[in-house]
């Protein structure tokens, strides 16, 4: 059934109705219209677009012999008038004047067989109609493609004077190419006498609506037309191939890149809530996820488990934790809100250490300035799943401003209910008691750290600093510009890192993204040691050197390399799709030892359910302290034990279209090679993975979050990743 969208109080009178029997260009329509199309019915679509113009009692639905299926599942919250037999559109329309003769605004009338009108197109049609004070106005489109439809006629100064259907149109008038869509908005006191004014076509003595708007231009009224701009809007229902087409189309929509503030929707990705700041990133939005939380914590019965709200330093960040707080407190939840602007990862320690309802931090991790966002954990820190986040989603975006319940902030402090608290000391206590500060106090370790003007320099320091670390940060204080660019630990952004260490002969060079989950490292030499082979140290000493035992955990786009080591070591290695909310759930499953993912975050067994850079800058310290060795010769150790892997990646920008056609075309291609490289298995766990010889394999994955598709590649030799780059994009280009 589809959500209504009531219009609001004080809009002009309109009703709409839908015809839903038989057209006489497609007889078969009404048990089209009760087909499924991307997991609803056709009729579905139709009655959404009628119901964000109209209350559900003013829709009105034209019917034909399946009557009484189409009130079983429509359901009677509307209006069915019986077409007792198939005369035409006007004949359709023209049931509806008993019902209608004293009203006297506007009708919407949409066909049951076109449901693919965008929203946007029908408010469109309706703002034209009103603001240009026409008696018709309807919706059209100009096409490439000889549809078979109604061309509009116009005259020498643009008027409509005409619609010809495509039965009736000479060859000229068939190369006109700007079409009647059949979606209209007329008042009902001129279309009623217009339509009984019609005579009956040829060859059937149909009744068509559209034959009464030149009727209407005789009569010396004005028809206006609203022009979509998007092709697929022409495609009607009318088989089983015109079906097949609009399933093709949906599916593209889905993947279309939309700006956040659209239809004010919040979406979810693979690590939380993220949007640009005044478009999709807004107070309201973020009033309305709130409140959609506080509504699942209240049906569980969790409300004296409390929430926990934290922030980092990107702009809004503060106010919104602020506002959040607000809404859990006028929902009767007690909110602890952090003190000041903290670590993901600290939030995830402090959520679990509380056992929350929910905890959450206001961040968008290492996305670009304009950014901000929310993730969203578990009471045991763990980020919530799929289909958790779909069900906050679908709340969310039910809900109007006007649902939302709070206080204010000044009124929620002095009753208690909102308490602001630092967790600093708990989650450095936490952290140091998994470290062996002794071994690093011997060290005498030279370290330089740029936290990006993020979160993590003041855990990290105080860490480092009670480790007896000489400590030289970069980039520490505040800056929600992030030095203008996107806060995130990869080599160009690490330029002034590298140079700095290499001119102060430090042992190591850390780095941490925006909120501090992820973690990048340089070693002694000033070269950039890529989470792949990080992930390969960590496991190799927590295993060998700590003596810890256990399996590895990594995402599908992370090395294989480590399946190489934990085979070395009698342990298992277990792939999950991306998104560290699988890492960890698969951690806790098989009991594993590390987890990681090749974008630079970590967990180990026992300690949080979540990535945690602060931990993993810390576990590397103790690494080199343990060992007396530096990173280079350690990376040495750990290739003579696992031998060598190349990775290369390239983002090629991802039209909905390829977001469909290419996985279509790779399921129906039956690839055996890439090039002269026999292929072993293809797996579609997350994306498309295609596996070859010697751990060596190729991935085709569009990104949740942004309009590309990641294209990721490791092989036996730098030469051969490039050639499996290429053959990719060629792949894609295709």
């Amino acid at each position: 059934m589809a959500t209504v969208h009531s219009p609001a109080p004080d809009s002009p009178a309109i009703k709409a109705v839908i015809l839903a029997a038989s057209r006489e260009a497609a007889p078969d329509s009404p048990s089209i219209l009760l087909k499924n199309l991307g997991g609803r019915k056709v009729i579905d679509y139709v009655v959404q677009n009628a119901l964000q113009v109209v209350q559900p009692a003013d829709l009105f639905l034209v019917v034909g012999s399946d009557e009484a299926e189409m009130r079983a599942y429509l359901g009677p919250d509307y209006h069915y008038i019986v077409q007792p037999e198939p005369r035409g559109t006007g004949h359709a329309v023209l049931q509806l004047k008993p019902l209608l003769q004293d009203f006297h605004g506007d009708l919407l009338i949409l066909y049951g067989d076109t449901p693919l009108f965008r929203p946007d197109s029908i408010r469109g049609l309706l703002n034209r109609h009103r603001l240009r004070q026409a008696q018709l106005t309807l919706l059209s489109a100009v096409v490439d493609r000889p549809y078979p439809y109604g061309r509009i006629v116009r005259d020498a100064q643009g008027r409509i004077i005409d619609i010809i259907e495509a039965a009736d149109a000479s060859p000229a008038v068939h190369e006109i190419r700007e079409l009647n869509l059949g979606a209209y908005v007329v008042r009902a006191d001129v279309i009623f006498p217009a339509l009984e004014r019609i005579s009956p076509a040829a060859p059937h003595g149909d009744y068509r609506f559209t034959d009464c708007v030149h009727a209407l231009v005789r009569s010396g009224l004005l028809v206006e037309s609203y022009q979509t701009c998007d092709p697929d809007e022409v495609q009607g229902i009318n088989n089983e191939e015109d079906l097949a087409n609009a399933e093709l189309i949906l599916q593209k929509r889905l993947f279309r890149p939309r700006r956040p503030e659209a239809e004010e929707q919040v979406t979810f990705g693979t690590g939380g809530w993220r949007a640009v700041i005044g478009e999709g990133f807004t107070m309201n939005n973020v009033r309305r996820l709130c409140q959609a939380l506080a509504n699942d914590v209240i049906r569980r019965g969790a409300e004296a488990r409390g929430v926990l709200i934290g922030y980092d330093r990107r702009f809004l960040s503060d106010r919104a934790a602020e506002v959040a707080a607000e809404v859990f407190a006028g929902n009767n939840i007690p909110v602890t809100l952090l003190a000041e602007d903290a670590p993901t990862p600290l939030v995830t320690y402090a959520t679990a250490l509380l056992n929350s309802a929910y905890g959450m931090v206001f961040t968008a991790s290492h996305n670009p300035p304009e950014w901000n966002g929310l993730k969203v954990f578990h009471g045991d820190g763990s980020l919530l799943l799929d289909h958790e986040t779909r069900q906050i989603e679908a709340e969310t975006n039910r809900l109007t401003p006007r649902e939302v319940v709070k206080l204010d902030l000044d009124l929620a402090l002095q009753a208690g209910v909102v308490q602001r608290r630092d967790f600093t000391n708990e989650y450095v206590d936490a952290i140091e008691s998994m470290i062996d500060l002794e071994a690093i106090r011997k060290a005498n370790l030279n370290v330089i750290v740029d936290p990006m003007y993020g979160v993590g320099q003041l855990t990290l320091g105080i860490i480092l600093t009670e480790a007896r670390c000489r400590v030289t940060f970069i980039h520490e204080r505040r800056n929600p510009l992030f030095g203008g660019r996107s806060p995130a630990p990869n080599l160009d952004a690490l330029q002034m890192l590298i140079t700095t260490l290499r001119e102060g002969k430090y042992d190591l060079g850390l780095a941490m993204d925006g909120d501090a989950d992820r973690i990048a490292i340089i070693d002694e030499q000033g070269r950039y040691i890529s989470t792949n082979d990080l992930l390969c140290l960590v496991y190799w000493y927590l295993h060998e050197v700590k003596g810890q035992r256990g399996g590895v955990v990594r995402n599908l786009a992370t090395t294989h390399l480590l399946d190489r080591l934990a085979a070395r070591f009698g342990e298992q290695s277990y792939e999950v799709p991306v998104g560290f909310k699988h890492i960890a759930a698969a951690m806790v499953e098989h009991d594993a030892l590390l987890g990681g993912e090749s974008s630079g975050g970590l967990t180990v067994r026992g300690h949080i359910l979540g990535k945690d850079g602060i931990f993993a800058c810390a576990l590397v310290v103790e690494m080199l302290a343990r060992t007396g060795k530096h990173i280079s010769q350690m990376q040495e150790e750990v290739w003579n034990l696992t031998g060598r892997l190349y990775t290369a990646e390239e983002n090629l920008p991802a039209t909905p279209d390829m977001r469909v056609i290419i996985p279509q075309r790779l399921r129906e291609s039956s690839i055996t090679h890439i090039g002269p490289y026999p292929v072993v298995q293809v797996s579609y766990l997350d994306g498309i993975k295609i596996l070859l010889e010697n751990d060596n394999w190729a991935l085709l994955r569009f990104s949740g979050t942004e309009p590309v598709l990641r294209l990721m590649v490791e092989a036996d030799t730098p030469a051969k990743a490039q050639e499996l780059i290429d053959w990719l994009k060629q792949f894609c280009a295709q």
